[in-house]
């Protein structure tokens, strides 16, 4: 008698870099202002928070310059860990200085592996089938996790405000890419420069191959912050996707985008030229 076949577990992908944009776990796709200390996950496995800072002084533009993460003691295989990262640079260990769960047997199913000039970090928590990549882009911070579905508990939204869960509150939504400011707000210090539509587009077009919505980000993030460190943070959210082995496809279409309710978000695909084009009305509203 034939046995059968056991189906490979499935997993969902939650992504946050640039300005901040944030991709759910269930594939939405959301740009928020989110300043200050917010949680990201928050599972009987694990809880990331993230501190985002203002990258332009009197505007919505915010960026990430800590995470931390906290790996909760799960019997055999880890004690708590906690690692963390800031705008200071990436370290190769948790914060008691080990690189491991635990030097017990079965410690290992938890560790850090360091990339040498990568500017990232990747932490395997196999015994929760859990991969997390942190990258250092400019002054700031990304963050990329691939999780077994199965682990996350969409539940009531009210008991735990969760981004990669439930995405950004929606007083903190920011609408189809917009920021209701002028382009020509105080920047603080740090390598600026001032990009049209067109200049961020063909900056964007020299590391990005696809106009999805990482192009989109990359154009929308250089418009409003003058950094161009931020293409590369694009760049870099679009490599963590691919490596973590998640359906590539998924890249070249746009994931679900906010409608600005609880309801359920709708699709908005619109080319970068469009958005930036929108960004810049609002300019003059």
């Amino acid at each position: 008698r034939q046995q059968q076949q056991q189906q490979p577990p499935k997993f969902a992908h939650c992504g946050l870099f640039g300005d901040p944009h944030l991709r759910t776990f269930r594939d939405e796709f959301q740009t928020c202002k989110v300043e200050g200390a917010w949680p990201l996950i928050d599972s009987d496995y694990l809880s990331v928070q993230v501190t985002n800072v203002p990258v332009v002084r009197d505007s919505s533009a915010t960026a990430t310059s800590k995470i931390t993460i906290i790996f909760k003691s799960f019997h055999g295989c880890t004690e708590q860990k906690v690692y963390q990262a800031t705008t200071e640079g990436l370290p190769s260990a948790f914060v008691d200085g080990t690189r491991s769960g635990s030097e017990r047997e079965g410690g290992g199913s938890l560790r850090i592996l360091e990339k040498v000039g990568s500017g990232q970090v990747e932490i395997q928590a196999s015994y929760i089938g859990t991969t997390i990549i942190v990258r250092q882009v400019g002054k700031y911070l990304t963050f990329a996790i691939r999780v077994p579905e199965e682990t996350l508990n969409y539940g009531d939204e009210s008991v735990c405000l969760q981004l990669c869960l439930h995405g950004c509150p929606r007083s903190e939504l920011i609408k189809e890419h917009t920021l209701s400011r002028r382009l020509g707000g105080t920047r603080l210090p740090g390598p600026r420069q001032v990009y049209t539509v067109e200049s961020a587009t063909s900056k964007c077009r020299q590391i990005l191959q696809v106009e999805d919505v990482y192009f989109q980000s990359c154009v929308f993030d250089l418009l409003t912050t003058g950094d161009p460190a931020f293409s590369m943070a694009a760049h870099g959210a679009l490599e963590d996707l691919k490596a973590l082995h998640l359906n590539v496809l998924k890249q070249h279409t746009s994931p679900r985008t906010a409608a600005g309710s609880s309801g359920t978000p709708a699709r908005h695909p619109a080319h970068p030229i469009f958005l930036a084009c929108l960004l810049l009305i609002t300019t003059f509203m």
